[in-house]
């Protein structure tokens, strides 16, 4: 009798550790997916990733931490990508010489030559790197092109934008422009600036 209690009591201690495994098992996976999911939005820690340029050198975001960095993703058959570029082309000539980087991140499928001829027709000298697979558009979960995000000086997005916009219109710098003179701020502020100007 003694050995069937402690045989019932072995099999009760293996059923609860299963049981325990199975459930933290299944928390972890679904905190996993819920990141996965979850927008990269103001306030959030931009991704870090490793592409080459049009000229096929290696090239990291973090790179370019302690900069202002504008990262655009575009690509080059997007009609209102191209009617952004050149106003992009103005602010890269205005700031370069400032704490500022601009980052136009192609998601062409077609290979370097075509961004290239895209690039040399407008006259863009600001970087250009590719992402030809889309998985860094995956990884900013980018709904379409273009999209833009700026990064403060520590990594963090203070700002995306939605669609194309003139940048010449000092408007939509302001967060470019409010982080080189002020440098930058706490995560939370650049999520309650959003939220702000939404119910503004």
């Amino acid at each position: 009798m003694a050995g069937k209690k402690k045989k019932k009591k072995g099999i009760a201690s293996s059923a609860i550790i299963i049981v325990v495994v199975v459930v933290l098992a299944v928390v972890t996976s679904v905190l996993i997916n819920k990141r996965s999911f979850e927008p990269v939005i103001a306030g959030t820690t931009s991704i870090n990733f490793v592409t080459k340029d049009l000229d096929g050198n290696m090239r990291r975001l973090d790179e370019f931490k302690g900069k202002v960095v504008f990262l655009n993703l575009w690509a080059t058959w997007c009609k209102p990508c191209e009617e952004e570029m050149p106003s992009m082309q103005r602010v890269y000539d205005i700031l370069k010489d400032r704490n500022f980087e601009m980052i136009a991140l192609s998601v062409d499928t077609e290979g370097p030559e075509v961004v290239r001829k895209f690039a040399e027709r407008y006259g863009l000298t600001f970087p250009i790197f590719l992402d030809p697979k889309g998985k860094i558009k995956n990884g900013y979960k980018t709904t379409g092109v273009p999209e833009t995000f700026i990064i403060d000086q520590n990594g963090i997005i203070a700002e995306k934008i939605w669609g194309p916009r003139n940048w010449d219109d000092k408007k939509n710098l302001k967060m470019v422009l409010d982080l080189l003179d002020n440098g930058p701020k706490k995560p939370e502020e650049y999520l309650a600036r959003k939220s702000k100007e939404t119910k503004d």
